[in-house]
């Protein structure tokens, strides 16, 4: 089949609408598309089957993931040129349907339907998980926390380095990726005002970062609880090392079932996304509860931009796929009238967007750095899923697409006194 690249080049561009971005290089080893563009690298016509039978971001998740697809050199810049065919496009653009309506673009997709090959519907990769109602009940939450969370330490150990946090970490404007985990760990404890003897709940502890640094560094005594086997064997062992088992509990425990408060302070990071928008009040209930009167929550959360109709928002369906299932962003908007339903009264909102981007970078870095290994730990398919959920999130950071808030929240007494100073930050001018 005679320079595949300029056919499929120009079916897309009938489809979209709109020039492509990249550079194509096709199965039969043609090329097209605006010279020193990112490269797109459409390895067989597998690719276009899984396009056609699931069209949108799915099929094209499928065909990264199976590897039917992939990107040459610049990752990050191929990304960020297609974003606006794939992640930005206007509420009100054109869809698919509204697209077939055009005799043109029924002849390209013809073409396209010539160029695939055979109607036969590739199955999707293995570590596709099928979707399910966004219910989120304790066995479907485990589910989704084992999918996400039990492949392998060793793995998130090449990712995430030695300090093990999966969240967003917080950079001077020099510094290593340990240095900066280590100083988001102590911003949360600094807010949270933790002091010895205190109880702290860390809900959504991983691998125990955030225990071990609260314990050790500020003499509490703290509940850590995950529903990850794996991410709790490897805390456990984490405590023990540290010889802090008499002030760090790790327990495989939803937050749901946790009955032994009051705590003086709770952390939530990076867990909350997990929660739903059906169960949120009910979390922060749930947390309110936990809490003494004058006891502080640190809710550390990705957000979204607001839609103009809330009611039309989706998951993303690469990342329910593959990455998060029944995960769910909500603006911060959103969050901050959750946690005062609930009776919390917010006292700190503080946006670390830019901070996190930084941090997927290095996690890409890390990924990229050891490759072989990282397939050797996982998958082929599942290495690929990280490099590029990581990849698009960073850009989506840098572009204010997404964003990460800390709420400073306080379950404030009857008598109105929060226990936090006059000025809780100091500005630079």
């Amino acid at each position: 089949m005679a320079d595949a690249a300029s056919r499929l080049r120009s079916v897309a561009e009938q489809v979209l609408g709109a020039p492509l971005p990249v550079r194509l290089r096709a199965w039969d080893g043609s090329e097209a598309g605006p010279p020193g563009a990112p490269t797109l690298v459409v390895r067989n016509r597998r690719a276009l089957r899984r396009m056609l039978f699931k069209p949108g971001e799915l099929g094209l998740a499928r065909a990264w993931v199976a590897g039917d697809l992939d990107i040459e050199d610049d990752l990050y810049g191929a990304l960020a040129v297609m974003s606006g065919l794939i992640w930005e496009r206007p509420e009100d653009g054109r869809t698919l349907a509204q697209a077939l309506r055009d005799p043109a673009v029924r002849a390209a997709v013809r073409e396209l339907l010539r160029l695939a090959g055979p109607p036969v519907p590739p199955a999707p990769p293995r570590e596709e998980v099928r979707r399910r109602s966004h219910l989120h009940t304790r066995r479907s939450d485990r589910q989704a926390i084992s999918h996400h969370y039990d492949v392998g330490n060793d793995f998130y150990q090449l990712v995430l380095g030695p300090s093990m946090v999966y969240s967003c970490a917080y950079w001077e404007e020099d510094g290593t990726l340990e240095t900066a985990q280590r100083d988001k760990l102590e911003l949360v404890c600094a807010k949270l005002g933790l002091s010895p003897g205190q109880r702290l709940l860390d809900v959504g502890c991983g691998w125990g970062s955030m225990a071990i640094h609260a314990a050790r560094e500020h003499g509490v005594s703290v509940v850590g609880v995950t529903l990850s086997q794996e991410q709790a064997a490897f805390a456990r062992k984490r405590v023990a090392d540290e010889g802090l088992t008499d002030r760090v509990e790790i327990r495989v425990q939803d937050y749901r079932d946790v009955r032994d408060g009051p705590y003086d302070a709770i952390s939530s990071i990076g867990m909350a996304e997990h929660v739903g928008a059906e169960r949120y009040l009910e979390y922060a209930e749930n947390l309110y509860g936990l809490l003494k009167p004058g006891g502080r929550l640190l809710n550390h959360q990705i957000a979204r931009r607001p839609q103009r109709d809330e009611s039309a928002y989706d998951v993303d369906e690469f990342i329910d796929a593959y990455v998060f299932p029944d995960g769910e962003l909500a603006p911060v908007g959103s969050t901050v009238t959750q946690l005062e339903r609930a009776g919390f009264e917010v006292r700190d909102v503080e946006s670390i967007r830019e901070h996190y981007a930084r941090t997927l970078r290095r996690w890409v870095a890390n990924l990229e750095a050891d490759w072989p290994r990282a397939v050797r730990l996982t998958s082929p398919g599942r290495a690929r899923v990280w490099r590029l959920y990581m990849a698009a999130s960073a850009l989506a950071f840098e572009h204010n697409r997404i964003g990460v808030n800390q709420v400073l929240a306080v379950r404030t007494p009857d008598s109105g006194a929060s226990g936090l100073p006059l000025r809780t930050r100091t500005w630079n001018s």
